[in-house]
């Protein structure tokens, strides 16, 4: 740990030169390497001053790898940008679940009659009912989910050979839905026990914990995996063109008007954009999923993916029983996708600007502590010599 002069191993500052490093220290470089057994590495940081490059020790930087700081950073970003949506839409979503479970014909009328009759019912807090469910499944599906898109993307961008570049419009299709299939698959019970709370009475289910215990004891363990084909089916295009379109506009606006980052308001018009595109392609298997997730306790018996949508069609017509909710859908998609994708945006902004204050803060105590204990070394040194 020592500072050196430009080309030399030792050290060849006087003490006044010491005294304006402490005093006025400038941070004027920091050079990331890949190692091969370390991952990433910090490399050289530190002040430039009368021609002279110290070096800096890489523990005075950073504690971490910043591959690690990475993935907290977009887990926790995710994390956030799910519950705050979902929360947002919830009575919406409540609503549009009962009725695609139901035979009921769907109007905004009858959307209305539903939440108002809840709400005098059983109060203005059972409009959020099942919401301790879905903040279960989608803080875990909603960090996975943004996680893994980041990470996709960089291996798709390694394999394609677009090293920190935009991904062209396969690749980035494919990171979307690769990545909605990876959240999907890790916590789809989660999102059956969410679906069987919405639509049942409080009565018969008291807590997710209970969910779990009943359908385990009266339909079996396997029964928390119904519903998963649709799922995985719907998914890969919900996703897949949900981050495709997202990614997109903000490409095209940055192309068209020169700033790398859009406003708040873009980007939530961006990403309803996303949502609108992405739920209405894959709406009908979210109906179809719905049916097998809740046919226990709705008096049903549902097999596979094609009897199901055939049985919806037969009973309920085809537009009025694939499609039953979907103008719902068309006001609560579009604003949860565009509050998460916004969300979890500034998040990860914010985030790394915490990560650079903290880092610059650090260098600087650690530079300060480590010129003093050299400068208080020259004064022994020169006290020796006299």
């Amino acid at each position: 740990m020592c500072f050196c002069s430009k080309g030399l191993g030792n050290p060849s500052l006087d003490e006044s030169s010491w005294r304006a490093y402490i005093k006025e220290p400038q941070i004027f470089c920091l050079v990331s390497t890949t190692g091969m057994g370390n991952g990433v590495k910090e490399g050289q940081v530190g002040l430039k001053q009368n021609g002279v490059e110290p070096i800096v020790p890489t523990h005075v930087l950073s504690e971490g790898s910043p591959d690690k700081r990475k993935v907290i950073n977009s887990l926790m970003s995710g994390a956030l940008a799910g519950a705050v949506a979902k929360t947002a839409v919830a009575p919406l979503d409540r609503t549009k679940i009962i009725f695609q479970v139901s035979a009921n014909r769907f109007s905004a009328k009858e959307a209305y009659r539903l939440i108002y009759r809840t709400y005098l019912n059983d109060g203005f807090l059972s409009l959020w009912r099942g919401n301790s469910a879905t903040m279960v499944r989608v803080i875990p599906y909603a960090a996975i989910q943004f996680c893994a898109h980041e990470e996709y993307k960089q291996l798709l961008g390694s394999y394609y050979g677009f090293h920190g570049k935009t991904l062209t419009p396969l690749p980035r299709f494919i990171a979307g839905s690769l990545a909605g299939t990876t959240a999907a698959m890790l916590t789809y019970p989660l999102d059956l026990v969410r679906a069987r709370m919405a639509v049942t009475p409080k009565e018969m289910y008291s807590n997710i914990l209970h969910v779990f215990i009943r359908i385990s004891r009266e339909e079996g363990l396997k029964t928390l995996y119904r519903g998963f084909a649709p799922t995985i089916l719907g998914v890969i295009p919900y996703a897949g063109l949900s981050f495709f379109t997202y990614e997109s506009l903000k490409k095209l606006h940055a192309d068209h008007s020169g700033r790398a980052q859009p406003y708040p308001l873009e980007r939530l018009a961006f990403g309803a954009c996303a949502g609108l595109i992405g739920q209405s392609a894959s709406y009908p298997l979210d109906v179809v999923r719905r049916r097998m997730q809740t046919a226990g306790v709705m008096g049903h018996v549902y097999g596979s993916i094609l009897p199901t949508m055939r049985e919806i069609i037969r009973e309920e017509g085809l537009i009025r029983g694939l499609y039953k909710g979907l103008s719902m859908n068309w006001v609560k998609g579009p604003i949860a996708v565009g509050i998460s994708f916004t969300t979890f945006d500034l998040t990860q902004i914010l985030l790394r600007k915490l990560q650079i204050s903290t880092n610059i803060e650090r260098t600087k105590r650690g530079l300060s502590s480590l010129l003093s204990r050299t400068g208080a070394s020259i004064e022994r040194g020169r006290k020796w010599k006299l």
